[in-house]
């Protein structure tokens, strides 16, 4: 068998032994956002460390555990922190958690992250929907033998974050009266900041954010059938773009200040996605 898929298949009748819950809706939240995860109906926890072969979070600020529940009667599974290839994790073991929660039964993957704004017309604090990616920095998590049971050797890339849940999002952010940027995501390994000449390259390449997860989880979730979107919160403005050095403290604060109005987004988004997906 081949050991990635054999490590997966471990971690999920693990998780089966512990938890009795079929989730719709699989969401990820980034740093600074884990916080969300206390507002839900919860209905039980799962700490990283109690299944088997899991990859761990070595970030602070990553709480390490999945929170099974309802977000208005939606099943939801969150992730409260995920593992980075800057942690030193293979990328199949970033990419692990995503497979792993599609297997439990989530339909779409919702992500979201921290990330620094590239882009002159964004603000810190802003949000931004997740139109499309970059990700020639990072390994891809499908490079080597194709794990036939979870997809196709060459999967189609072109609708990776679904238009359909984007215009979910963008309405109900209108209909919420909070602004929402709209962009292109870019996955760098970290975990130091980008220099002022590789935030011009990524500006260059048409990214409007950066940061260091994202791509990656999304890949593996479009390979397994899922669907895909996505939300950033622009933390800060990227290296060269601001007088004062970067800090993951800036990052936290950011988050903290707009953490309210997150949650309103996600929430209403969640409801009208399950709407959507189920009409």
């Amino acid at each position: 068998m081949n050991p990635v898929y054999d490590k997966l298949m471990k971690c999920y009748e693990s998780v089966k032994e512990k938890i009795d819950f079929k989730p719709e809706i699989a969401l990820v939240l980034g740093s600074g956002l884990g916080d969300y995860g206390e507002s839900i109906d919860v209905v039980a926890t799962l700490d990283y460390h109690d299944i088997e072969g899991f990859p761990v979070s070595t970030v602070s600020g990553h709480k390490g555990r999945f929170i099974f529940g309802y977000v208005n009667e939606v099943p939801v599974v969150c992730m409260q922190g995920r593992v980075h290839y800057y942690e030193g994790y293979p990328i199949t073991d970033v990419v692990l958690p995503t497979r792993l929660m599609k297997l439990m039964g989530a339909k779409v993957l919702f992500l979201t992250n921290a990330a620094g704004g590239v882009n002159y017309d964004f603000s810190a604090g802003d949000f931004m929907m997740i139109t499309d990616h970059i990700m020639n920095f990072v390994p891809s998590p499908l490079i080597g033998e194709n794990i036939d049971e979870l997809g196709v050797r060459f999967p189609d890339m072109s609708d990776i974050y679904k238009k359909d849940l984007q215009q979910v999002i963008r309405e109900t952010a209108k209909n919420a009266n909070i602004k929402l940027q709209e962009g292109v995501y870019i996955q760098l390994t970290g975990p130091n900041f980008e220099t002022p000449s590789e935030v011009k390259m990524c500006r260059i390449l048409g990214a409007d954010a950066a940061g260091m997860s994202t791509a990656a989880e999304a890949v593996a979730a479009n390979h397994m059938g899922m669907q895909v979107c996505g939300i950033s919160c622009i933390s800060n403005m990227c290296s060269g773009m601001q007088d004062q050095p970067l800090t993951h403290e800036e990052v936290k604060e950011t988050t903290d200040r707009v953490a309210v109005q997150f949650k309103e987004l996600v929430t209403a988004s969640i409801v009208n996605i399950h709407k959507h997906i189920n009409k």
